[in-house]
């Protein structure tokens, strides 16, 4: 189960969640260099990418801390109060077009932030590719709602 689903009072740590996978197309590169107005040639020129290290174009690492958001957050946890920031940060390895990308997060830690209100998780987030290579490591913090008290008439 996804940690992201639960309360903050009641996920622990060591808590892990593995997403499902998501291939990296040329449409989805191109689409967020149009969005983002990232035209960064290693994105968007086949001839020169083919000419470096990479040997073929490579996915903007902010798309792919994007598609982290959308493989691993929930679309409707009422836990969920907001995004309070990404930590360590860092795109290990590159994503080339047609690679299949999965989320692998895991609860490090809590600490309440209101108590009897809310508290701040914080979860390593990492994307993994289908070789099993770790392709961007960070810490993302969420800001989590505890669980409401029922309150009697």
């Amino acid at each position: 189960m996804n940690p992201l689903d639960l309360w903050f009072d009641e996920i622990e740590p060591g808590a892990r969640f593995r997403s499902r996978g998501r291939t990296i197309t040329e449409t989805d590169i191109v689409q967020w260099c149009a969005l983002t107005g990232d035209w960064h040639v290693l994105h968007t020129d086949a001839h020169y990418a083919s000419t470096t290290g990479f040997g073929q174009r490579v996915a903007p690492g902010l798309l792919v801390l994007a598609y982290a958001a959308g493989l691993g957050v929930p679309p409707d946890s009422p836990s969920i109060l907001a995004n309070y920031g990404t930590d360590r940060l860092r795109f290990t390895a590159p994503v080339l077009i047609g690679d299949t990308l999965h989320l692998e997060a895991e609860l490090r830690s809590k600490s309440v932030r209101r108590e009897g209100r809310d508290g701040v998780v914080v979860l390593r987030w990492d994307m993994v590719n289908q070789n099993g290579v770790t392709v961007m490591a960070s810490d993302l913090q969420v800001l989590l709602a505890m669980r409401p008290v029922a309150r009697h008439g």
